[in-house]
């Protein structure tokens, strides 16, 4: 327990320059990685260009847990591709296979149909009450990359809210005693 004791005096022996020190460093930190979530949606076109699969149904292309990367670009939507999408009064946005595509000549406006992989039935029963079809407002991005299992650590922490506590406590405590 000596690593305890250690911590305690370390945390009364803090002065109020390094306080300010680390405070203003982990400003620079939280800035920063904003700064570069926003340059990434500016850059892909994507409200969210990061996103984990939370489910088994795109299996087995991907699994729980693997990270998409997206992009919305101009380029029409086609039967096939991988979108991430949200519905009206939903939270959590779905990774579907487009699997019909239809383009309203007198519009222009394309209506969108998509399935899971790993699903017997189409997502229509996903989608608001009286809606058959997605818009193109609705489609958040469409997959371009992805690193396996990475997301385990969000799904993990969004599951087992404790764990995100210690692990968020644990920081803090090596945020405060640190020397440097």
């Amino acid at each position: 327990m000596g690593w305890i004791e250690d911590g305690i005096s370390s945390i009364r022996s803090f002065q109020l320059r390094q306080a300010l020190h680390q405070a203003v460093t982990l400003g620079m930190i939280v800035a920063s990685a904003l700064m570069i979530w926003k340059m990434l949606i500016c850059v892909t076109g994507s409200e969210s260009p990061v996103v984990v699969v939370l489910s088994g149904s795109m299996e087995p292309g991907f699994q729980r847990g693997d990270i998409l990367f997206l992009n919305m670009g101009r380029d029409p939507i086609r039967a096939g591709e991988i979108v991430v999408y949200n519905v009206d009064k939903r939270e959590i946005p779905i990774v579907h296979r487009v699997i019909k595509v239809h383009e309203r000549k007198d519009t222009g406006e394309v209506d969108i149909l998509t399935k899971g992989d790993n699903n017997d039935d189409d997502d229509i029963s996903l989608y608001a009450p009286g809606q058959f079809w997605l818009k193109r407002h609705h489609i958040m991005g469409r997959a371009v990359g992805f690193l396996p299992y990475v997301g385990w650590a969000t799904i993990i922490m969004t599951e087992k809210p404790l764990i995100k506590y210690i692990l968020i406590g644990a920081l803090g405590f090596l945020a405060i005693t640190s020397k440097d």
